[in-house]
């Protein structure tokens, strides 16, 4: 069977200097070993099952679309090349991909993960990994002393990093876990979905996989479901696409046409979605109903100075908590522009709460245990013009505000002494500042209105 091994995606370029462009560029220009005779502007689709084969006894570099297609070659390569890898593969699923990493670990052998992590990592291992031999401990690795302490000498073989993390978006120091893990002896693999290898490169920081659900930022449109595993070394590379081939769980050709796609706008997507993410930050950091708020870009978060120090932005996926279910639920039903889904990362924004959705495969006491509130809101921002997206919020936390009986003159006071103790933040997050002024007159009207009709009910 065709391995396609022998493509080296460092022979093959748009560009002599393909490497010193910027990211952008290279999104749009892709580097692959794969010739097209034709020299078409968008990748070919290879549409196909199977390969006619040069002999009956001689296999060419093609022959079952299971163990490689040249329209997955494209998109593998490219995205090695953009991560900094020697190898790139994708998967049906982010969590196809995961559970191919696990496999990397042998029956007696010990996983170590965080402690806020997505749901269906969660669950896999939790009630899957187990059932093969396979220990899983869960530490918080904001805590690099607890890290430390987890790592299992002789056991530990793969140690599973998220940052930021979902959802809480928790800071993690992706170099000096690497580190550790390596003088384990163990694999570390980090979970790049929230900022992709536009924001950040896992590879770079010493990581020897960088897991991406290409679901997300790569195909953006909601259109495609996918993850990517990028691999530092062939050794290494060679036991994944062992397990990709032999599992069958390679990405199908039209998938990977649909993902290339998207790669070409990846940056713009991004860019735009962090800027309208960063003014909403702002905007809920002063709101009277928001008691904490998760954003890896603002300047207080735990761990900030860490992330700008391993990635280039605060990325377009945030979290904050009401302190009330009832509260947060009215939030997220009352949205118009929010669409209320599971995952992130699409050109449209998204609103849910995580403990009733993505994350709901988690027990209530170990959500409980690992600090995952109830009613706490995530929200993923979109390209959408950003002041329709506060507007949008904003008449949802109002209608929230009055489920819960907050009077407006309280309101307007929190509002007031938030936004004058509010100078650490930096220009990008100021942006909304002046709408919310101007909004606070109409907040305190509406308020007044809502309760005298008793227009309390939610929207299904």
């Amino acid at each position: 069977m065709a391995n396609n091994m022998d493509h080296d995606p460092s022979t093959a370029s748009t560009s002599d200097n393909w490497s010193q462009l910027d990211v952008a560029t290279k999104l749009v220009h892709g580097k692959s070993s794969v010739v097209d005779p034709y020299g078409s502007s968008g990748a070919p689709l290879w549409q196909t099952a199977t390969f006619a084969q040069p002999s009956a006894t001689t296999f060419g570099e093609y022959d079952y679309t299971r163990s490689g297609n040249p329209t997955r070659t494209i998109l593998e390569e490219q995205l090695a090349a953009l991560e900094g890898g020697d190898r790139a593969f994708c998967f049906t699923s982010g969590m196809a991909a995961i559970a191919v990493v696990c496999k990397l670990v042998s029956s007696g052998e010990h996983i170590l993960a965080g402690e806020d992590i997505y749901g269906g990592t969660s669950r896999l291992l939790s009630q899957v990994v187990p059932t093969a031999g396979v220990s899983v401990s869960n530490v918080d690795m904001t805590d690099l002393e607890s890290v430390q302490r987890g790592i299992i000498p002789g056991r530990t073989k793969l140690v599973l990093v998220e940052s930021p993390t979902n959802p809480r978006m928790q800071i993690c120091d992706i170099k000096a876990i690497a580190d550790m893990a390596h003088a384990a002896g163990a694999i570390c693999c980090v979970d790049n979905s929230i900022m992709a290898p536009v924001f950040q490169r896992p590879i770079d920081l010493g990581a020897d996989m960088s897991m991406t659900s290409g679901t997300k930022y790569i195909g953006g449109h909601g259109d495609v479901t996918m993850g990517v595993l990028t691999i530092k070394g062939q050794e290494l590379a060679k036991r994944v696409y062992f397990l990709q081939n032999a599992e069958g769980a390679g990405l199908a050709p039209f998938d990977c046409w649909l993902a290339l796609r998207g790669l070409k706008t990846m940056s713009l997507r991004m860019e735009r979605s962090a800027e309208n993410c960063a003014k909403l930050a702002a905007y809920l950091s002063r709101h009277p109903l928001v008691r904490k708020i998760n954003y890896a870009g603002l300047p207080d978060h735990p761990g900030y100075d860490i992330h700008v120090g391993q990635a280039t932005s605060g990325g377009a996926l945030l979290s904050f908590e009401t302190g009330s279910v009832e509260a947060s639920k009215v939030i997220v039903e009352e949205t118009k522009l929010f669409k209320i889904t599971v995952s992130f990362g699409n050109v449209n924004s998204l609103i849910s709460l995580p403990c009733y959705m993505s994350h709901a495969s988690i027990p209530a006491e170990v959500r409980a245990a690992r600090g995952l509130p109830d009613d706490l809101v995530r929200i993923s921002a979109g390209i959408e013009h950003v002041d329709d997206l506060i507007a949008d919020l904003d008449q949802a936390m109002l209608k929230a505000m009055v489920k819960v009986g907050m009077k407006p003159e309280t309101g307007k006071a929190e509002h007031d002494n938030a936004l004058e103790g509010s100078q650490k933040h930096d220009n990008a997050l100021e942006g909304s500042q002046k709408h919310l002024l101007l909004r606070i007159k109409e907040l305190e009207e509406q308020v007044r209105e809502l309760t005298m009709s008793g227009k309390h009910g939610n929207r299904h």
